[in-house]
């Protein structure tokens, strides 16, 4: 379950709560590794307090219990900012409820609370909160203002960008791509991947937008007769292209030979891309060929700045 936590410079978190299977996994990793603690000082302390009489021995008993399930606790969840060894090896953390690292003041009052929902009732009242709760929190959590969160969540796989048209590789090898920024290619790449899922006029629209972006950033009018959609996937394609041949050149071993010798060398400048002529489709069997220059709208027809307009 994704919970929507807002910080306080009003940005939405989008994290994914931990249920109670998961917590209660880490919980109890945390008190077997703490009860096997508690062992080992109750040993050691038989040992160093043999000469003490029976109430000094009982003191230091229970001295030794609440500072091993209690204070040992919230000592790691304070130092390790919400992750004790449970949590870790579950992928859980204990954040704020604004997405923030705890302090101690979080962790001593879910220790606190929690010796009353986890050891007294022996995990019954935290169970029953976890479960009215819809972000699975417990007691303690609630008067902390914590939220559980699962940090190792399931990737999902990357998907491809569509190649573009034929008719439309290495025909913007002239556009300057620098000024597009990294947000506005992760939107673009988003919206290739995705473009077969939405609905056939809000993905229109959204490629008209996205395309108007990245004209208004390049500086270069569009080319008439190609669609947003198409005008994107070149673009990308362009980029993918220069980022390899980059790659390229710099991973290249040196040596001679033609193919070094193509990598070292100066690469020559690319032609500017007559921007006028529009670009169309060629029949089958024949090379892409510019279409003549288009007719003049009329009058009445509206004039966009960069020329993808959404469909009506």
């Amino acid at each position: 379950m994704v919970s929507d936590l807002v910080t306080g410079d009003a940005v939405v978190l989008g994290l994914r709560s931990a249920r109670l299977p998961s917590r209660a996994l880490a919980v109890l990793l945390d008190l077997f590794v703490y009860v096997g603690c508690y062992l080992v000082v109750t040993f050691a302390l038989v040992f160093a307090t043999a000469s003490l009489d029976d109430a000094a021995q009982a003191a230091v008993s229970v001295a030794s219990l609440l500072l091993v399930l209690v204070g040992v606790p919230i000592a790691v969840e304070t130092l390790s900012h919400g992750r004790s060894l449970g949590k870790l090896a579950c992928g859980l953390r204990v954040v704020r409820e604004d997405g923030g690292p705890i302090r101690f003041r979080h962790a001593l009052v879910r220790g606190a609370m929690g010796v009353v929902e986890l050891l007294m009732t022996f995990g019954t009242i935290a169970c029953i909160a976890s479960l009215v709760s819809e972000r699975g929190r417990r007691l303690g959590d609630v008067f902390a203002g914590t939220l559980v969160i699962r940090e190792r969540v399931p990737g999902a796989r990357v998907m491809p960008v569509p190649p573009p048209p034929p008719w439309l590789a290495g025909r913007f090898t002239g556009l300057d791509l620098s000024a597009v920024p990294e947000g506005l290619w992760l939107a673009i790449r988003q919206y290739l991947t995705r473009m077969d899922q939405l609905d056939p006029h809000t993905g229109a629209a959204m490629a008209a937008r996205l395309a108007d972006d990245v004209v208004a950033r390049t500086g270069t009018p569009p080319p008439p007769g190609v669609t947003a959609a198409a005008f994107l996937m070149a673009v990308v394609h362009e980029r993918q292209t220069r980022d390899a041949a980059r790659a390229f050149a710099v991973h290249a071993p040196p040596g001679p030979g033609p193919v070094a010798a193509a990598v070292s060398g100066p690469m020559p400048m690319p032609m500017p891309m007559p921007v006028a002529a529009p670009f169309t489709a060629p029949a089958a069997g024949s090379a892409p060929m510019p279409a003549p220059a288009p007719a003049p709208a009329p009058a009445e027809a509206p004039v966009r700045r960069t020329g993808f307009a959404p469909p009506g």
